[in-house]
């Protein structure tokens, strides 16, 4: 197999190369956000509104497991894209086997525990009351396919790291078109409600990692580990951690903060105010697809030029990234403002969650034109093999200035405070997030 594609990300125009790394990058993520969005449609319209909300109880808990095959493949993506840049394609091929290893032997320890625990996880995370029940049948059958998707999720970074986003975009594709389908069959045709939203979702996690071993094993790929490059090397499972640590802790503060946010509404409204959180969840993902996708194409570009010493490349591509991630998060922010009264009556006809819900969505998208410096700033640090900054710089817009805001802002406005934490915790983690990449590339991207 040529690395000629991989040895592109060196060569081609800024402009053009981050197109074709991030257009199928977004598509993939726009599809996986529609296959989101439209599946919460047909749970709401077809099982209920509480429905909607038993699924954003169990998400953050299955996608915390499943993110632990995303942190390896970031974090193994970061090496891989550098190790190719520097021309060592023995370390990408062995740092791939151990991403692999390390991917099913972690989630497949986590599930079983999750699974032995459900009856305790599941209030935690809001499945409380009538919720419970619902919550439950869902989690258990997804769990069983969460090491799959782990897998799929960590295979998927890998693939765009050696320069084939189009591969990675099929990979995205597959799992949801199968998963609309498959809710058609099993909720609407078979009458399955609650079980069959499961099932479809889990049986879309494997349609996925089909392609995905296709892939590799078709010669597809520029990576073709040997067997004894399975067993785990030290010096890479440490590196990956570490760059992985940054994607994992990321993912850890979504489901913190789902959990917190999940037990604040429930105290002040009950139901509804989940479903509400959770339509503003699933918008949240659509929204954003194309800041994300811009996202997964500067890692690649970033890391290979960053390895290959081509200072002027990399800087050249935060600001295009930037640029490009406000212009489309401004366009976004335009469509869901025009639109708020509208969007809520497509998952649900409960009146006091479609009341709710436009006032909630224009509070919480206040600030989306900022979150592209945010993202590209500590996807900056991850790309390059800095984990603490690119770690600390995350954590600072999930956690460690949004959580004191919900605590602060719901004990004064209530469910308001809740929606107002989102907007304000953006401006202050973005301008945190610029001060140190402005400061960064002074330093390290004008060496001779």
């Amino acid at each position: 197999m040529s690395l000629k594609s991989t040895a592109a990300l060196g060569i081609q125009s800024i402009p053009k190369l981050l197109i074709q790394q991030a257009v199928p990058a977004s598509i993939g993520i726009l599809v996986m956000s529609l296959n989101i969005l439209i599946d919460t449609i047909f749970v709401g319209q077809w099982i209920g509104s509480e429905a909607i909300a038993a699924i954003n109880v169990v998400l953050p808990v299955s996608f915390f497991i499943a993110a632990l095959g995303m942190s390896i493949g970031v974090g193994g993506a970061s090496i891989i894209s550098r190790a190719l840049g520097e021309h060592h394609h023995n370390k990408a091929e062995r740092t791939f086997a151990n991403q692999i290893t390390l991917t099913f032997l972690l989630t497949i320890i986590v599930v079983f525990f999750g699974l032995f625990f459900v009856n305790e996880i599941l209030p935690i995370f809001g499945g409380k009351g009538s919720l419970f029940s619902l919550a439950k049948t869902y989690y258990v059958i997804v769990m069983y396919g969460v090491p799959v998707l782990a897998f799929c999720m960590m295979s998927n970074n890998t693939i765009r790291a050696e320069g084939k986003p189009k591969n990675a975009m099929y990979a995205m594709l597959l799992p949801s078109v199968s998963n609309l389908v498959l809710d058609y069959v099993f909720i609407r045709v078979f009458d399955w409600g609650m079980m069959g939203a499961a099932w479809a979702t889990t049986l879309s996690y494997g349609v996925c990692a089909a392609y995905i071993v296709y892939f590799f094993v078709s010669k597809k790929s520029v990576l073709r580990p040997k067997w004894s490059a399975f067993r785990l090397d030290a010096s890479l499972v440490k590196e990956i951690s570490s760059l992985g640590s940054v994607t994992l802790a990321r993912q850890a503060m979504v489901s913190i903060t789902v959990l917190l946010v999940n037990n604040i509404l429930f105290s002040f409204g009950g139901e509804s105010t989940i479903a509400v959180y959770a339509i503003l969840s699933r918008m949240l993902m659509f929204a954003t697809f194309p800041i994300f996708g811009i996202t997964q194409g500067f890692l690649p570009i970033a890391g290979y030029n960053y390895g290959a010493k081509n200072w002027d490349r990399v800087r050249k591509v935060i600001n295009i990234s930037i640029g490009y991630a406000t212009v489309l998060a401004t366009l976004v922010l335009l469509f869901i403002m025009f639109f708020a009264d509208q969007i809520p009556t497509l998952f649900t006809k409960d009146a006091v969650v479609n009341s709710q819900t436009p006032g909630a969505l224009k509070i919480v998208f206040a600030a989306l034109p900022m979150v592209g410096i945010q993202l590209i700033g500590a996807a900056y640090f991850q790309a390059i093999g800095k984990a603490l900054p690119a770690l600390l710089l995350t954590l600072s817009r999930q956690g460690l200035v949004f959580i004191p805001l919900l605590y602060l802002l719901s004990y004064q406005y209530g469910v308001q405070g809740v929606w107002l934490a989102f907007p304000i915790s953006d401006v202050i983690s973005t301008i945190v997030t610029a001060f140190f990449l402005n400061r960064a590339v002074k330093k390290e991207l004008f060496a001779s």
